[in-house]
């Protein structure tokens, strides 16, 4: 058989057994998020508020973005929930969090993380982060601080 090969080496039916791969991989993760919050919310169904409504429903989806997979990088749109249970120890809303899509940390989240694992000088760290982690008077976040 004849087959194609452009300046990369890759075949014309290489790209499209990857193609096919990755439309698997997203279709596969878009129904694993919607049976999730499916599941969560058939769970959660009885709760409802003084009026009768539900507390938990679905609410649309959130912007699309890219995951990492063993098949390459997909665009999902996981499914959005309102949420609207509050914790009676905190007065705050209880929050839906998907098992499967791990929500992105925040930079300083990971910059704190770092510095309390690995220790290190507090010159090593933007004063910008420390206010972050201290808003009243940053003192640095060394062992050495």
């Amino acid at each position: 058989m004849l087959s194609v090969v452009n300046d990369g080496g890759i075949t014309a039916d290489s790209l499209l057994i990857d193609e096919i791969v990755r439309e698997g991989a997203r279709r596969m993760l878009a129904a694993a998020l919607e049976a999730e919050v499916t599941a969560y919310i058939a769970e959660l169904a009885d709760q409802r508020d003084e009026t009768g409504r539900r507390l938990v429903a679905r609410n649309g989806y959130h912007q699309p973005r890219q995951v990492t997979t063993a098949a390459g990088a997909v665009e999902v749109k996981a499914p959005r929930v309102n949420d609207k249970r509050v914790n009676d120890a905190t007065g705050e809303r209880k929050r839906f969090s998907s098992a499967i899509l791990v929500r992105a940390e925040t930079t300083s989240a990971q910059v704190k993380r770092h510095v309390d694992t690995h220790g290190g000088p507090a010159e090593t760290v933007s004063p910008a982060y420390g206010e972050a982690f201290d808003p009243v008077g940053f003192k640095g976040l060394g062992s050495g601080s």
